[in-house]
């Protein structure tokens, strides 16, 4: 067969690099003002940036053995986002389950004086939380647990504010006292209340934060509490008052670090506008913190795929669909979609399968030996009003070491998600206000 070069392109295996997306977030010097209120009073723009740093890359670890850490986490998360679907429609259930285990953490400072934390910053819930003294039941955490009672800055919030209201579960009692659940049976239960959070010397006062005094599960012990960067009122990006975020991830090795941008800072701005890609944000009632994308098709070489219109589709019960995901490794189809993928992997690429299953990849295929190049098909996402060719790195994964070239993609039960190797290079703005996201090929180290 022979593949013309229009719909293909050259994989350099040297520069194949398996991507995990844990990830630990540093502080670089802000850019902005930082002149704000945030709970019930008029705000003004501002922003900040902090870096990215796999949370892998200080262990003594193969590129091969991160991604397959990386992955068994995001295994986990993919089939809690499946179950949460799948009980939106459950009138039984009492309040909404969020992912949580995210994949990033965020290291900031909370109080006056300023006492540092590290966070796990979480795409798929809303609620922002710390453990707090007196503590009746907390995980263990590498640094102290925040005592309300030191800091200048801390206020309960009354049951009557707008956020105590936004909580999805709550009650009156010692201030607005809130519950809040993760799907691996983690859990959350304080006061919410005011705080200021000071990211290096960016200090925004009132950010609203759940003050947890009982905290259970395994789910968070990387950190001592959660970001949420999610939709609703109570995530970070919403308090900002400026909802925007993005994050540009480079092809992740020991050296390289990752950029997180809020607020101000998170603009579509690119010399070549045509390179801009933007599509609408779908809204999830049963779900409404997650990033929802219309996915249209998907072409392989110059193959458009003949997959149905309603397999990516919402359901009105609040399932299928394709969200965005910044803690979820690979991208994950629907098992009819990424079934056509393989199958036309497969017809493509002229090499041998290999089916021993000792990457937990699905498709593998084996590189002869001495091997330097690959040529591999174009893929291209078709998203409403944005047609999204990937790198060949953002898809192929190659170990020259054990001889195996893979697809980086799985299949899904339900719910679809485009994971963070596919986001490689790639700028990815988040605007809540427009309602849209945007991919904006971008060398992300040079940010």
């Amino acid at each position: 067969m022979v593949f013309l070069p229009q719909v293909r392109t050259t994989f350099d295996l040297d520069s194949m690099i398996f991507v995990a997306l844990a990830i630990i977030v540093l502080f670089v010097s802000p850019t902005c003002s930082t002149s704000r209120q945030v709970l019930n009073h008029p705000t003004v723009e501002t922003g900040f940036r902090v870096t990215l740093k796999h949370v892998d890359s200080n262990g003594n670890l193969t590129k091969f053995e991160r991604l397959q850490r990386a992955m068994k986490r995001g295994r986990h998360r993919l089939q809690r986002l499946n179950a949460m679907a799948l009980s939106s429609s459950d009138s039984e259930v009492q309040s909404p389950v969020y992912a949580g285990n995210g994949e990033f953490l965020m290291k900031l400072a909370i109080g006056t004086p300023p006492e540092t934390y590290a966070a796990i910053m979480d795409t798929g819930s809303d609620l922002i939380w710390t453990q707090c003294k007196p503590c009746k039941q907390c995980f263990d955490q590498s640094t102290p647990v925040f005592n309300p009672s030191k800091s200048s800055s801390f206020s309960k919030l009354s049951c009557s504010s707008k956020l105590c209201e936004a909580l999805p579960a709550s009650t009156c009692g010692d201030g607005c006292e809130y519950l809040y659940t993760y799907g691996d049976y983690s859990s959350t239960q304080g006061v919410l209340a005011a705080e200021t959070f000071t990211f290096d010397k960016v200090s925004i006062p009132k950010i609203a934060f759940g003050c947890g005094e009982d905290n259970e599960g395994s789910g968070f012990d990387q950190g001592a509490g959660l970001v949420g960067l999610g939709r609703g009122p109570l995530s970070l990006v919403s308090q900002l008052g400026e909802p925007k975020f993005a994050y540009c991830l480079t092809s992740i090795d020991d050296t390289k670090t990752s950029t997180l941008l809020m607020g101000s800072l998170a603009s579509v701005n690119s010399t070549n506008q045509s390179a801009i890609k933007t599509t609408p944000l779908i809204q999830n009632p049963s779900q409404p913190s997650f990033y929802y994308l219309s996915l249209e098709g998907i072409t392989v070489g110059g193959t458009p795929l003949t997959i149905k219109k309603s397999t990516f589709a919402l359901n009105e019960d609040g399932s299928g669909g394709l969200i965005i995901d910044s803690g979820t490794t690979v991208t994950y189809l629907e098992e009819s979609a990424f079934d056509l993928v393989k199958k036309e992997f497969i017809s493509q690429i002229q090499l041998s399968v290999d089916n021993s299953g000792s990457t937990g990849l699905d498709l593998c295929f084996t590189l002869p030996s001495g091997t330097t190049g690959v040529e591999v098909p174009k893929l291209v996402f078709h998203f409403a009003g944005a047609d999204l060719e990937l790198p060949g790195e953002n898809y192929m994964i190659a170990d020259s070491s054990v001889g195996l070239l893979c697809l980086a993609m799985g299949s899904s039960s339900g719910m679809s998600i485009f994971g963070n190797v596919q986001q490689q290079n790639i700028m990815v703005v988040h605007d809540l206000g427009k309602e849209t996201l945007s991919f904006i090929p971008t060398q992300c180290d040079q940010l």
